[in-house]
């Protein structure tokens, strides 16, 4: 027992003899007095210029040390700046061997970072250069950085820092940041942080506030977040909890106007585990707002993840008005006023799915699922929606905006031809992007409205792989018919390689055209068969090296707006040498069908066998269209084959029949579409000397029956006139 007390004694009395002894020196001893060796040494090992200017202070209970207005010249320019530094160490947790800081301020810290032209940093001169030792290498007086095994290992199997902190307050803090090579400055300012009983284990309170200020582009963040941190001893275990962050913004980016973003909910990270969730989280940015919960196992290759996304609904057209940008020009302007989505987030290892996926775009909503896989960055996605009308979102069209439009296009395609002061083109296709593309979708929409068309229960089935890009499945149905196409890209080579096919049954024309481009120039059900190659990655390209054929039949139809029969009735009525009488001939020319191909080379489309019936004609015709400078060159003629009109003057004589009565069609068909066919006159003498033909054969045969008749009179007479001299004689 004796030796026991004497052993509390002796440890007590050291205790007391060390605090008396650090009671001592520190009456003693005025660090103050060792200002000029502290700049010295700091002179001696950097490049700084340190002042110390404040006192420098002890302080007992707690232990601590006090700095005051301190700064340091770099290159004699302000590199950084001090008002107050103080830290203090509890005292009975030296006493006890586990140091514990009591407290840590620091107030008025200044920091000047500068980057000059040449991208080289102030902050990489702070240290003097090492010297040099006679071999030429560089001498250093650092310790080697490899610890004997066994000092690592005391290190690592040692206890774990106990990091308590009594108080934490940083204020007025500032850091200004110059990058002369690019022109950008960053100032940090009313940088502040708060936080007390910091307590590895313990949950612990944190504010923070600062000011951003940014030069390119001019932009300014007010911030400040509060939250409740948490950390193991270990520190491999993190929470965030009540976190409120609020950040208002403004500036260039924002149109000069002042925006809001905020922050909440909670977080946790396992580093051990490889886990993380985020709870009740939630983000708002002037009217948009989002919420999710979200779990991941696994922070490898392969991460489970679960959870759901929701985006609240919200107009994009007031989203934009209050981020300063302009305004989405639409030709409904109550469209883009109702835009939400949501998911679930799910899917095996290695894969993030979405499930349940819903996007409402304000009357329409689409429903599906995707995902995406990490290992191959590959895609699928499955999208399906009701109805759509795109022509609501298209920007209205101003006055005298076609005619422009359409000048546009004439310059754009004598850009295209390599005309001198042209825009240069540009690749329609990422051919890199393209290669490393694996992709899956398919896309359906039960009703779309496009271009003024209405096009029904569209299907759409994409796949991306190694460079080839496939459509496999387009289709739906539109004005009584249906279409269906496909077409393959292969991007493998910087040349890619274009491969369309098409099939259209029994698609009312005149709707469709009258839909798309008001044009009624044409009515029947088209059938339509199309095949075309092409090579090339611009549009110049694309038509030049086209090729393929289009085959094509429009059954029961009607020419509109102009009227075959009155042409051929005026061809007929100059033959028989009479006028037309009748005045109304309506403006259609029916026809039961009419088929043709048209043969696809490069720009232009060459047609030799176009055949359609008409009544008691029949249209044949030729010729060519240009799609680059939209014109039309094109012969066709009107076979007579029967009764063609009611008019007397009209009428189909031996003469007439079996003649063509000749039509062209030629100029520019975007123009006026109405008035490219009319009589040809100049192919009319053709016709006339058929018409002559026809004639000098009916006159042969006249002549040849009327001698043919008076031979036969005369052989008739002269037996009458021997019969009856016979019969005179008898009777006599």
């Amino acid at each position: 027992m004796k030796a026991v007390r004497y052993l509390l004694i002796a440890i007590v009395a050291i205790i007391i003899l060390a605090v008396v002894a650090i009671a001592i020196a520190m009456a003693v001893i005025d660090p103050n007095d060792y200002k000029p060796q502290i700049e010295k040494a700091v002179e001696q090992q950097t490049n700084l210029d340190l002042q110390l200017e404040g006192d420098i202070g002890w302080s007992f209970i707690p232990l601590g040390l006090e700095l005051n207005n301190v700064s340091a010249n770099l290159e004699e320019e302000r590199f950084v700046a001090l008002d107050q530094l103080v830290a203090q160490v509890d005292f009975w947790s030296l006493i006890a061997m586990s140091p514990r800081v009591n407290t840590f301020v620091l107030d008025g810290l200044e920091a000047n970072l500068e980057v000059n032209e040449q991208g080289e940093g102030n902050w990489t001169r702070i240290m003097r250069e090492s010297p040099q030792a006679a071999d030429g290498t560089q001498a250093s007086e650092e310790q080697p950085a490899e610890q004997p095994q066994e000092e690592a290992q005391t290190a690592s199997g040692g206890e774990p820092l106990n990091f308590n902190v009594e108080n934490v307050q940083i204020s007025n803090a500032q850091v200004h940041y110059t990058d002369n090579s690019t022109g950008q400055a960053v100032t940090l300012e009313n940088f502040a942080v708060n936080a007390s009983d910091i307590t590895l284990g313990s949950e612990f309170p944190l504010e923070v506030s600062f000011l951003v200020d940014t030069a390119k582009p001019q932009l300014k963040v007010d911030g400040s977040i509060n939250a409740r941190l948490a950390a193991n001893e270990a520190l491999n275990d993190f929470a965030v909890s009540g976190l409120k962050a609020v950040f208002d913004m403004s500036g260039e980016p924002f149109g000069g106007k002042s925006v809001t973003a905020e922050l909440a909910g909670s977080a946790r990270a396992n580093l051990e585990n490889e886990t993380a969730t985020l709870s009740g989280f939630t983000a708002s940015l002037a009217n948009l707002a989002l919420s999710t919960e979200l779990e991941v196992q696994g922070f490898g290759d392969k991460p489970a993840m679960k959870g759901n996304l929701d985006i609240q609904e919200f107009s994009l057209k007031e989203l934009l008005s209050n981020l300063g940008q302009p305004a989405i020009e639409t030709s409904d302007p109550d469209v883009l006023k109702a835009v939400a989505f949501s998911t679930d987030i799910g899917g095996s290892p290695g894969t993030a799915a979405l499930e349940n996926l819903t996007f409402k775009l304000d009357d329409t909503t689409f429903n599906g699922a995707g995902s995406y896989t990490l290992a191959d960055g590959g895609i699928v996605f499955n999208l399906q929606g009701d109805e759509l009308n795109a022509d609501r979102y298209l920007p209205p069209k101003a006055e005298g905006e076609e005619a422009a439009a359409s000048e546009e296009q004439q310059t754009a395609e004598a850009g295209s031809a390599g005309g001198s002061g042209s825009a240069p083109e540009s690749d329609l296709l990422p051919l890199e992007t393209l290669r490393t593309l694996l992709l899956d979708v398919d896309f359906g929409l039960g009703k779309l409205i496009v271009s003024n068309l209405t096009i029904n229960e569209i299907k759409a089935s994409t796949t991306a792989k190694n460079g080839v890009l496939k459509v496999d499945d387009f289709s739906g149905k539109m004005y009584e018919g249906s279409f269906g196409a496909n077409a393959t890209i292969d991007a493998r080579s910087d040349n890619p390689k274009w491969n369309f096919a098409s099939n259209v049954t029994n698609v009312q024309t005149l709707p469709l055209l009258t839909d798309l481009a008001e044009v009624d120039m044409l009515g029947g059900g088209a059938n339509l068969k199309v095949n075309a190659t092409t090579t090339g990655n611009r549009i110049s390209a694309l038509r030049e090296n086209a090729d393929g054929q289009i085959s094509f039949n429009l059954a029961e139809g009607e020419f509109r707006r102009m009227n075959m029969t009155r042409m051929a009735c005026q061809g007929i009525a100059l033959v028989n040498q009479e006028q037309l009488t009748t005045t109304d001939w309506g403006t259609t020319t029916p026809f039961n069908d009419m088929s043709g191909t048209l043969d696809i080379n490069g720009n232009t489309l060459a047609n030799k066998n176009l055949v359609a019936s008409l009544a008691g004609m029949k249209l044949e015709g030729q010729g060519t269209v240009d799609m680059k400078q939209t014109t039309l060159d094109y012969e066709a003629g009107l076979r007579i084959v029967g009764e063609v009109h009611r008019d007397p003057a009209c009428r189909v004589t031996e003469y007439v029949e079996n003649v063509v009565i000749p039509v062209e069609c030629r100029g520019n068909f975007s123009e006026d579409p109405a008035g490219l066919c009319s009589f040809d006159g100049s192919r009319f003498r053709d016709t006339l000397k058929t018409i002559a033909e026809n004639a000098a054969k009916a006159k042969v045969k006249e002549e040849v029956d009327k001698a043919k008749d008076e031979a036969e009179e005369k052989v008739k007479e002269k037996i009458e006139e021997k019969l009856g001299d016979k019969l005179k004689g008898l009777f006599q």
